[in-house]
Parts: C-alpha cells; structure tokens; sequence
C-alpha cells in the first residue's frame, strides 16, 4: 500500500478471475477519488439539509425510542443499510453489552410486517437512514458504535451524489460519533468517504484491505469474499457531538 500526497491511502490490488459461482467485482471507469468531494462535503455543512422527516421513519423511530428506554444507560451500535439484518447478530455477538440497532430502508428485505423487529437487543427497523440519522442527533444520540457495510456503490463518476458521503445527510452522519467502519469491496468509495471524513472533521481515518478473519458480518461479504474479490475496510473514531 502505498501513501498519496494528499495522506489519502492509495491501495494496490490484483484481479481476481470470476469462478462460475462467483459475484461480479465493481466496474467502474472511475480509478481515483473524485476531486468534487471535500467540495461538496463543504456545501453540505455549510446548508444542512431540511426535508422533511418521512412519516413512516418517524413512526418507527418512537417505536425504536420506546424499547431503547427500557434500558436508557446501554451504548447504542447502529447497523445503517442493513439489507436483511443478518449483520446485527454478528455485532451482537462483537457488542453484547449495547443494543444493536439495525436500520434498512426495505421492509421486504427485513421482513418486516410492523415499523420494528426485536430479539433481545436488537432492534431492526425500517427507515430512511438520513431521517433517523437526524432523529438520533436531535434525540441527543451519541453512538458507541456505527457501521456502514458494503453500501451501494453507485460507481458511474456522476453519481457522487448518490454515495453516502456524496449525500446532504453526510454531516448528521459524522455527529452521531462514536467508532465508525465501513467496508466495500470497491476501494475508490472509501478512498472518497477518508477524504470526506478529513474534510468535514479533520479526522484521520485508517484504510486496510483485510480478509475476515472468522465469519463475515454480512451476507454481502461472505459473496464477496467466496468470489475472490478484494475487501476494504475504512475506520476512525469520530468527534464527540458538543452540546450546543
């Protein structure tokens, strides 16, 4: 691995050849970390963003409220863009004194029949993850915890604003605090997300290709790895929220 100018990590990987069982790797004509991000990151902070809280995310997180009150002192680790949930057992078992909140935008995924699910102490929910993100700031949520795994890369060079640190939501993200790790099997997304962490917090943030060392945490890394595609994980600690 080597070490950009800019202290951004620059990662060097070989091919892996597709066996007939595998999943494809991340194409992409984009090679490098968009310039446009710190800029963008910028204007985010500078604007938050207003739309309105979607009426089904604000139901589910009062139903979230309701059973997290029933052990207010337990740290919080939340699982954003969960797919089917099956990631939350595992940091389950990683976290056991925390509830695990698992967040996903597709009920069909979670199989969800009501606004949550709950096993002991973890909770899955359906929601748009940028209004809960802001529900939890404004509920003074402070995370021990947050992991965003494998999220849809959105690989087309115009699509950086549909990436998540492309997203106005990006900022509210980065407040909730706590240890924060993504992974992806597509290195320039977490090239960009170090880049955009930096910009907005000055936060270094350590970048490693890893293989799992025990069981994956997600059905989409075990694919991944079981297809011989390289994996990346990005982690840091955020900045404690300050009372305003």
């Amino acid at each position: 691995m080597t070490r950009r100018a800019s202290g951004v990590p620059h990662l060097i990987t070989a091919r892996h050849s597709r066996t007939p069982f595998s999943s494809s790797s991340v194409s992409s004509p984009q090679t490098e970390p968009d310039p446009r991000v710190s800029e963008l990151v910028t204007k985010h902070l500078q604007c938050p963003w207003r739309r309105p809280i979607a009426t089904h995310t604000l139901r589910a997180w009062e139903c979230v409220q309701a059973v997290l009150s029933e052990e207010a002192q337990c740290p919080i680790v939340l699982d954003s863009g969960c797919g089917t949930g099956e990631s939350a057992r595992k940091l389950a078992e990683c976290h056991p004194e925390c509830w695990i909140v698992a967040a996903d935008q597709s009920a069909y995924r979670l199989r969800l029949k009501a606004s949550i699910r709950r096993s002991g102490r973890i909770v899955w929910v359906r929601a748009e993850l940028g209004d809960l993100w802001r529900l939890m700031l404004h509920a003074k949520i402070q995370l021990k915890a947050h992991y965003l795994l494998y999220p849809n890369p959105w690989p087309k060079k115009q699509h950086l604003r549909r990436r998540w640190h492309g997203h106005p939501a990006f900022p509210t993200l980065l407040r909730l605090g706590g240890y924060f790790e993504a992974r992806s099997n597509w290195s320039v997304y977490l090239q960009e997300l170090a880049i955009a962490i930096h910009a907005a917090t000055g936060t270094n943030t350590n970048l490693t290709v890893f293989r799992p060392t025990h069981r994956a945490l997600s059905p989409f890394e075990l694919k991944y790895a079981a297809s011989g595609h390289e994996l990346y994980r990005l982690r840091c600690r955020l900045p404690k929220q300050q009372d305003s």
